[in-house]
């Protein structure tokens, strides 16, 4: 069963809301620091238990799949060149802005022991994700366009193909009704 134009843009849509909310929870629920617990030579951070990793790559698979998605479906539909070059560039961007926070945590979170002494137990940078989540709704939006733009080109172009196919005197209905 093929999709329909409508139906693709409804998946592309929810996807990209999806990628959207998920990377604003990641930025919301992200600790500030973590608690340094000095030790003998080494600081080792504890840090409280939040699902910032796991919000954060949740983002970047929405995102990867509606970009998939809408790829799958422009080239069906035989998109633009220009669109399809700026809804790929922006949706790159927003997986970077997405992913380098959210390995940065993760590195964070696994590698939890310092030697230097005077550490304040760091976390990601803040106000990436909640960049990247923005940017990642921008990326689905750009591919809306784009869909919105290959349809609106096929069904222009299927319009004048079923034109030049009927001549000068229309269809042959309209010659049976003259005669």
């Amino acid at each position: 069963m093929a999709f329909s134009a409508k139906q693709m843009s409804l998946m592309v849509a929810t996807l990209g809301l999806l990628s959207f909310f998920f990377g604003v929870i990641a930025e919301n629920k992200k600790p500030a620091s973590g608690i340094p617990i000095p030790g003998k030579d080494v600081v080792i951070c504890k840090y409280p238990g939040d699902r910032t990793v796991v919000w954060g790559y949740l983002s970047v698979m929405f995102l990867t799949a509606s970009s998939v998605a809408d790829l799958f479906l422009l080239l069906h539909f035989s998109g633009t060149l220009p669109s399809l070059s700026s809804s790929i560039g922006v949706a790159g961007l927003a997986a970077v802005l997405l992913l380098w926070p959210t390995i940065t945590e993760q590195i964070h979170l696994t590698r939890n022991i310092h030697h230097n002494l005077e550490t304040d137990c760091p976390t990601a940078k803040t106000g990436l994700l909640g960049g990247g989540a923005f940017v990642s709704l921008d990326a689905a939006l750009f591919w809306l366009v784009c869909l919105m733009l290959a349809a609106n080109s096929r069904e222009d172009f299927l319009e004048e193909l079923e034109e030049s196919r009927r001549g000068e005197h229309g269809t042959i209905d309209d010659v049976k009704s003259a005669a």
